[in-house]
């Protein structure tokens, strides 16, 4: 749950659902096939930051707590239940016996101290989950089936973030290999419904159900994710009832699957879930650093009419930092405007002229030129690249274009090599805005274009400690009120996920958070 839910992970495409139709198919029909557009990295919980991976190790690992699919409410996984002291520094949790990870080795306390261990350890990368932990004085166990957790100050989130602490098995990590290279990165094993099988490096990564899984054995018995970058051969291949489930690009939904054949043979399921895209801008780089400079780049791009020609429409333009549809989100906060003589007029009054007249900005000797990284595989990411390399070049700005596959392009993310990104958050339900934008995060963790402000420092640390609900809404807005005046991004969307799912499966349900494989049956 932690990787979903509390960590927020890197999205090209962060639906990967299933579909499948009435065309013939030789497969096994308990066997579910589903698109993804790139390659994990791993599949390990506590190291990995990409909502590919989460989404496969949701079904693998599992946690103390989940949320409720529904309702959203916290309810037990791996814990019976739980105590949390009045001073709201020790969470105590009771475990499930008689629960084994999918090797036959016995799930205890001793794997939750020993995943704390490794969290917390200096050498083990995974800076963007550290900062849930930093105020964990100690998790302790009790007995084999008890632990407790002990705060050094109160967090609102702590209930949560200790009840979604990623669990990795003791008996394997503790070996004295690095942690961060090893085997089982790519072998994982856990305690969920289905158990890893095999990864087909660039082609499919298989799961098969966990025979010694403790809930009830799915319906699906094997899941096979079929890694297809171009999501119109994946389409054709969907049509071929070679796929099982896919998320749409927007073209695809509104001009491609609504043949009545297709609607026959598929569910379409439009839904919102904690998300939206950016393009951000490293304010290392000098052109960067002047936040009317970013104002005024936002100024340059049409969004709404990128969103009308691109998507369809299909979405809303956003303004900051929370999801559109939660409490924290400042409505009060309109868009900047796509005014191109007032942007230029910025720029002009921030010293942004064509002195030597070649048709490009410059100041005190430095032209106005900057690259924009992007993921080779989105197609979204191509379109909108090229349509602010052309409005930029209107008034004097030079913006060149870097394309770089999905790992590639995660590791210049993570080494702040690029001087603008676009790219997507896939949010938590309920949110903390530490890990993205607080200034200690600027050097390994999530705050990879350098946002450095004293009073949302403030805002971000003052808010973790407060339980009062309408306080932390005031905070909040507040904070989203600097991000929107420094504009350290420029925020584009919140979208829809566009899933098409076969219609041989029945008691597929659209759920506050999304689908449930699980609870599939397959159409007799």
């Amino acid at each position: 749950m932690m990787k979903s839910y509390i960590r927020l992970c890197y999205i090209i495409l962060i639906i990967i659902l299933s579909s499948c139709t009435r065309f013939e198919s030789v497969r096994d029909p308990y066997t579910l096939y589903i698109h993804i557009s790139a390659e994990p990295g791993h599949l390990n919980p506590i190291t990995s930051n990409e909502a590919i991976a989460s989404s496969i190790n949701s079904y693998i690992y599992e946690t103390l707590l989940d949320r409720d699919y529904d309702t959203l409410e916290l309810k037990p996984q791996l814990a019976t239940r739980w105590e949390i002291s009045s001073d709201k520094l020790h969470y105590r949790f009771y475990l499930k016996e008689n629960i084994y990870w999918s090797d036959g080795k016995p799930f205890t306390a001793d794997d939750i101290v020993y995943s704390f261990k490794i969290i917390k350890d200096p050498r083990v990368a995974n800076a963007p989950l550290k900062v849930y932990y930093i105020d964990v004085k100690s998790v302790k166990k009790i007995s084999p089936y008890i632990v407790e957790f002990t705060y050094a100050k109160p967090y609102f989130l702590a209930l949560e973030i200790c009840g979604s602490i990623p669990i990795v098995p003791k008996h394997i990590f503790d070996d004295g290999t690095d942690f961060n290279t090893h085997k089982n990165n790519r072998f994982p094993i856990g305690t969920g419904p289905y158990k890893f099988v095999t990864w087909n490096t660039g082609k499919t990564i298989e799961l098969v159900v966990n025979d010694r899984y403790w809930g009830p054995k799915p319906d699906i018995k094997r899941i096979v994710y079929k890694i297809i970058p171009e999501p119109n051969v994946a389409l054709q291949m969907l049509k071929k009832g070679e796929l099982d489930v896919m998320a749409l690009r927007p073209i695809q939904w509104v001009r491609q699957t609504n043949s009545k054949h297709f609607q026959e043979s598929f569910y379409k399921f439009m839904y919102y879930q904690p998300y939206y895209n950016y393009i951000g801008w490293n304010a290392r780089n000098p052109l960067f650093k002047d936040k009317n400079v970013r104002k005024a780049l936002t100024m340059l791009i049409n969004r709404q009419a990128i969103l009308d020609s691109l998507l369809f429409g299909l979405g809303t333009v956003v303004t900051g930092p929370f999801y559109i549809h939660d409490k924290y989100y400042n409505h009060d906060i309109q868009p900047l405007q796509y005014d191109p003589a007032k942007a230029k007029e910025i720029l002009h009054r921030a010293g942004w002229s064509d002195s030597n007249g070649d048709g490009i900005l410059d100041k005190n000797g430095v032209a106005f030129k900057f690259t924009l990284t992007i993921a080779s595989a989105s197609k979204f990411a191509e379109r909108l690249a090229t349509i602010l390399k052309e409005d930029f070049s209107k008034v004097g700005i030079q913006m060149d274009i870097n394309r770089y596959e999905w790992a590639v392009f995660v590791n210049k993310v993570d080494k702040r090599d690029f001087d603008a990104v676009t790219l997507g958050w896939s949010l938590s339900w309920e949110g903390d805005p530490y890990q993205l934008w607080h200034s200690s995060q600027v050097q390994a963790g999530s705050n990879f274009c350098y946002f450095i402000n004293a009073e949302a420092d403030e805002i971000i640390e003052k808010a973790r400690k407060e339980f009062d609900v309408e306080k932390r809404i005031k905070m909040y807005r507040r904070f989203h009120e600097i991000i929107h005046d420094e504009q350290p991004y420029t925020f584009l969307y919140c979208t829809p996920a566009l899933v098409v799912v076969s219609k041989r499966f029945n008691n597929v349900i659209v759920h506050k958070r999304g689908l449930n494989y699980t609870e599939w049956k397959v159409r007799q």
